[in-house]
């Protein structure tokens, strides 16, 4: 590439080699299916470490019937394609992959490699349990991945257009026996770009037999990740129902009053302020650590506090989260 690369930069990589978006949108069906690294230009984009080209040698072995050795290349996947919370190019190609490994492979690996799929399809959120964030998805189009000058809300695109392109194969997840990957499969289907009301409809019929209380706030989650982004007007009135109803389980009051909140700018009612501070809720924080959307808000164990401590403390950009559809606490 010439010295004037930069001119019009990022408008004249628009489908060209350098967007990963086209590059992941081009890959046939068959090519997935039949796991054909060899047809896709993994030479064109890096992960953190090194070339592009050394992905296809760890999906494959992380597809294979070696245990040990796929539970390695699992942790070097992460190390490669989601680095301290950031997301890479090359990631996006490795997504419809990873779903066919995670759908078809080694049961004990599938929750994992579903979480990583949903990580690198969103943007760095560590740390952010904010109204304005947890839900957050798409990152600033500016924002760029400094090893290949790529803006890291192609990846994200190209990665969430990969999952929806393969919902067929992550909707039946939301059935399977393990818990942990109930859960996780509900983080990926919130990032799907398409099929909502088919993806939504799944969510809900799961959450309405679901008995584990890590996957039911996944599931409301997911549900009020979608409504936010695409502007479900029915979803401020759905998550208020659940929050207010002393009837429902306390895992499910507190899911939708974190969905309700992430939803509107309204300050939190007095009901919902104290169901959230209800010392009884503390016996919920090491419970629901192991939700998606709150294991990487602190670490040490406290996501829920941590996110319940922000969401009623901080003052929120009335231009970060404007309520879409003029609902407001009462809608």
């Amino acid at each position: 590439m010439d010295d004037d690369r930069w001119d019009d930069w990022p408008e004249r990589w628009v489908g060209t080699d350098c967007d990963v978006r086209a590059a992941v949108s081009a890959i046939p069906r068959e090519v997935k299916d039949g796991f054909r690294y060899d047809e896709v230009p993994w030479q064109r984009f890096r992960h953190f470490y090194g070339p592009g080209e050394e992905i296809p040698g760890l999906l494959a072995t992380l597809a294979s019937g070696d245990a040990e050795a796929a539970d390695g290349v699992l942790r070097q996947l992460w190390t490669s394609l989601h680095h301290q919370g950031s997301t890479i190019a090359v990631g996006a190609l490795a997504v419809p992959f990873l779903l066919r490994i995670a759908a078809t492979a080694r049961p004990e690996l599938r929750a994992q490699t579903l979480r990583l799929v949903a990580e690198i399809g969103r943007c760095q959120h560590m740390g952010d349990g904010s109204r304005e964030g947890l839900l957050q998805v798409a990152e600033e189009p500016l924002m760029i991945e400094g090893s290949t000058m790529c803006p890291v809300d192609w990846t994200i695109q190209a990665a969430r257009q990969a999952v929806t392109d393969d919902l067929h194969l992550l909707l039946p997840l939301l059935s399977d026996p393990d818990p942990e990957v109930r859960s996780v499969t509900a983080y990926v289907l919130a990032a799907a770009t398409g099929e909502l009301s088919h993806v939504s409809s799944a969510l809900h019929s799961r959450l309405a037999k679901e008995d584990d209380a890590v996957v039911r706030v996944s599931l409301i989650l997911a549900i009020a990740q979608l409504a936010r982004e695409h502007q479900d007007e029915h979803a401020l009135k759905w998550a208020r129902g659940l929050w207010s109803d002393p009837g429902r389980p306390p895992e499910v009051r507190i899911g939708a009053g974190l969905a309700w909140l992430c939803l509107v700018t309204d300050p939190a009612p007095d009901e919902l302020r104290a169901l959230l501070t209800d010392p009884d809720t503390r016996q919920y924080d090491g419970l629901l650590q192991p939700v998606p959307w709150l294991t990487w808000i602190d670490p040490t164990g406290v996501g829920l506090r941590s996110c319940i401590d922000e969401m009623l403390t901080a003052n929120i950009p009335e231009t970060v989260l404007d309520d879409p559809w003029g609902g407001g606490p009462s809608s």
